[in-house]
């Protein structure tokens, strides 16, 4: 069963990812009212992404025996000076849930939740490839710098991503 401090733990971290997609979708909006929708449908990719985090964690909760106690949303920031500032945000966000996550791993050892402390470690994946990814992103708009048509083919591509649901197991 789930409970005390982990179950504390982990309904903080599902607000943290209902946060994450509360982020991205401010972000989606920012970048629709400046036209550039590829980043926009990127980050549209971001919220759903972020949802499914904060299910699977939920579900998680639920399994074994806990409640989930959810709490308020804080307000994200809602505009940026430039995408390359967006990015930047993002990166630091994504850094600071990586620590949550090792914080949530160091605390299932502790309390020798091998259960949780299972089930986190698809988290932990999950984090080194959102760090890459918007870390990659980061990179090419320091490249891309004024170039507009660098910044356009940008979003083009970026306008690509679609989120897919992973398969159970994944």
């Amino acid at each position: 069963m789930l409970q005390g401090k982990m179950l504390k733990a982990m309904n903080e971290q599902i607000n943290a990812e209902m946060y994450s997609a509360y982020l991205y979708l401010s972000m989606e909006s920012y970048f629709q009212s400046v036209s550039l929708t590829g980043f926009a449908a990127w980050m549209r990719g971001q919220v759903q992404e972020e949802l499914f985090h904060a299910m699977k964690m939920y579900d998680f909760v639920g399994e074994r025996g806990g409640r989930v106690v959810l709490d308020a949303i804080k307000k994200p920031d809602s505009s940026w000076k430039s995408p390359l500032a967006a990015f930047k945000h993002i990166l630091k966000h994504e850094q600071m849930v990586t620590g949550l996550i090792n914080d949530l791993v160091d605390l299932a050892m502790k309390e020798r939740d091998h259960a949780t402390l299972n089930f986190l470690q698809w988290f932990v994946a999950e984090q080194v490839e959102e760090e890459a990814s918007v870390g990659e992103i980061v990179d090419k708009l320091k490249l891309i710098r004024d170039d507009t048509s660098g910044l356009f083919m940008l979003d083009a591509e970026m306008g690509k991503r679609v989120f897919t649901l992973p398969q159970k197991g994944e």
